[in-house]
């Protein structure tokens, strides 16, 4: 509902309670701190973010096996903070132990494994690193093509990334056929007043008029 300062009251008197009822370590403490860590993300207050953030993942260190797919979830989590933050490394580093995590805890097509990819690439992208960026974008799209819906709005999304990187590049025919594809996609799986929409039409009519 977006009211961030009541959702976080309500986390933190869960996580009081939780710190006297539990032992130290275990990982309803750590979930506790990553909820109210994820409040913190919404409201843009990435240095507290990112402390709790830190925090849940210490525990989930001690408490679950190595491989746990929630210690990719978090570190995941992490990586979303630095790349804000425009902590690039930071973020590429946070995101790439995650995918090492997931690549073990999850099957090969995963959507979890699509994300991580997507995130790479995401971060290569606001690097100006577009091969690859690109190469990272493609690999989330091989993924989530076989993991989802063929209209799911996650493959529009991917179209659409795939198709800025190239308009980057200077690619546009390529730029104009995934944006392209991407409209088709969002057209089936979002109402017609969705911002992704209107930008991505924007884009298209940009596109056209280079040619």
């Amino acid at each position: 509902m977006g009211e961030y300062s009541k959702a976080l009251s309500s986390y933190e008197r869960s996580l009081e309670i939780y710190k006297i009822a539990l032992p130290p370590n275990h990982p309803l403490l750590a979930k506790s701190y990553n909820n109210i860590a994820s409040v913190y993300y919404n409201m843009s207050d990435y240095l507290k973010a990112l402390s709790s953030y830190e925090r849940s993942l210490e525990i989930f260190k001690i408490a679950l096996p190595p491989n746990h797919p929630d210690l990719g979830t978090s570190y995941n989590n992490i990586g979303g903070v630095y790349s804000h933050m425009g902590e690039y490394s930071k973020a590429l580093s946070s995101y790439e132990r995650s995918l090492e995590i997931f690549k073990i805890a999850l099957p090969p097509n995963h959507p979890d494994l699509g994300t991580s990819y997507h995130n790479i690439g995401g971060v290569y992208d606001k690097m100006g690193e577009y091969s690859k960026a690109l190469s990272s974008y493609e690999r989330s799209l091989e993924i989530l093509k076989i993991a989802l819906h063929p209209n799911h709005p996650d493959l529009g999304t991917s179209y659409n990334n795939i198709g800025g990187v190239y308009d980057k590049m200077g690619e546009y025919s390529k730029a104009l056929s995934s944006y392209e594809r991407s409209l088709e996609i969002l057209r089936k799986s979002v109402p017609s007043t969705h911002p992704h929409l209107i930008i991505l039409k924007s884009n298209i009519e940009h596109l056209k008029s280079r040619f």
